[in-house]
C-alpha cells in the first residue's frame, strides 16, 4: 500500500539530483544540484542571521524550503537562451511550484507550505534576508567555479553579453534588501574580480 509520507519525501528528494539550470546552461562541469544550492543558502543563513538581526531558526526553515517547489517541475531558467527556452511561463511556473508545495505539505505538515509561502511573499525580515543569502550563494558558487576552472569560458556562444561568470553577479547586483547581503556580495565580487584571468 502506498505511503503518502514516503511518496512526498521521494518527491522532495528529487532536488538532490536536479541540476541548477543556470550552471548547466554555462556548461559548468558537474554543477551543483538544487539541494546543494539550498544547503549553501542554509549555511549562509546560519552564519549571518545574527549579523542581520533576524530569527535564525525561522530564517533557516525558509532557507531549507525556499526551492522545494522545484521538486516536480525542475529548475526553470529565468533568462533567455536561444538553445534552451523555458517550456512554461513565469505564471505557470509559480502555479505549479505552489501546487507541488501544497501536495508535499499535505503529507509532511502544513508548516512546510506556510514557511515556503512566507519566503515567496518576502514580507518578513527573515524572508528578505534569506532571499539575499540566495543571491549571495549564487555569487559564491560562481567564485568557486571560477577558482576551480570548472567551465570553458570560450565554449558558450549563447551568452556573449558577459565575460566568464559575470552574469551571475549582474543578476544579483542591485537586488539586495539587507546590509549584510550587500556587504557579502561586494566582498565576494571583489575576490571574484581579483581572481579572473
Amino acid at each position: 500500500m502506498p505511503d503518502p509520507d514516503v511518496d512526498a519525501l521521494l518527491t522532495a528528494y528529487r532536488l538532490k539530483d536536479e541540476g541548477r539550470t543556470g550552471w548547466e546552461l554555462r556548461n559548468v562541469d558537474d554543477p551543483e544540484s538544487v539541494a546543494g544550492h539550498s544547503w549553501g543558502v542554509a549555511l549562509l543563513t546560519l552564519a549571518y542571521a545574527g549579523d542581520a538581526g533576524v530569527d535564525a531558526d525561522r530564517a533557516l526553515r525558509l532557507a531549507v524550503l525556499h526551492d522545494v517547489g522545484e521538486a516536480e517541475l525542475g529548475d526553470v531558467p529565468t533568462r533567455a537562451d536561444p538553445n534552451h527556452q523555458p517550456d512554461v511561463s513565469p505564471e505557470e511556473k509559480e502555479r505549479r511550484e505552489r501546487q507541488t508545495v501544497e501536495s508535499l505539505a499535505a503529507a509532511l505538515g502544513d508548516d512546510l507550505f506556510d514557511d515556503w509561502d512566507a519566503y515567496e511573499r518576502r514580507d518578513s525580515p527573515e524572508a528578505r534576508f534569506v532571499k539575499d543569502m540566495d543571491l549571495v550563494d549564487m555569487c559564491v558558487q560562481a567564485l568557486y567555479y571560477e577558482q576551480e576552472r570548472r567551465y570553458d569560458a570560450d565554449a558558450d556562444a549563447a551568452f556573449t553579453e558577459y565575460d566568464r561568470l559575470d552574469e551571475f553577479f549582474a543578476t544579483a547586483d542591485g537586488k539586495f534588501s539587507t546590509g549584510v547581503g550587500r556587504d557579502l556580495y561586494e566582498r565576494v565580487r571583489a575576490v571574484y574580480d581579483a581572481e579572473k584571468p
